[in-house]
């Protein structure tokens, strides 16, 4: 995985949270790497890519930092992972990826986005690419926030 495409999701995710989160605090934990089937959080906001490199982007989090991120956005309080945490938690997913897909396409990389596909749920897991010899490493960057932790998960490979 180049790490030209990986730099813009982590960037744009940084700024991106600092700014929706009114400048809270975002401190970036060290990066690894996932090569298997990878146990999600709680809530996954997943992107998609697809043209010059085939892949996927996912926010993963627990219900807690989804509903207190919503929160935060909407300026109220929200009770549960209702449909407006939901909505707010893809626009977040969405904000972050477009900007990103727009620092790649400057650098002369051409891919579209699906929209964000939202998961939910007690032990799930999110399988990684292919299988066998030609299956991507997910690279994990863990997020922290005064609201959770968010960690994006790139995997991202050149087309075949």
């Amino acid at each position: 995985m180049r790490v030209e495409y990986i730099n813009p999701f982590v960037e744009t995710s940084y700024r991106v949270l600092k700014e929706v989160l009114g400048g809270s605090d975002v401190k970036r934990g060290d990066l690894y790497l996932k090569s298997t089937a990878m146990p999600v959080m709680g809530v996954a906001a997943l992107v998609g890519l697809a043209g010059d490199v085939e892949g996927r982007v996912l926010f993963d989090m627990t219900y807690e930092t989804a509903v207190n991120i919503a929160s935060k956005m909407n300026d109220e309080r929200l009770a549960s992972f209702d449909d407006l945490a939901k909505a707010t938690i893809s626009e977040l997913a969405n904000l972050i990826t477009a900007q990103a897909v727009t620092k790649l396409h400057e650098l002369g990389f051409k891919f579209d986005l699906t929209p964000p596909a939202l998961f939910a749920g007690e032990n799930m897991e999110i399988a990684a690419l292919g299988g066998g010899e030609e299956s991507v490493e997910a690279l994990i960057v863990p997020l922290e926030t005064e609201y959770g932790k968010i960690e994006v998960n790139v995997a991202i490979r050149e087309r075949q």
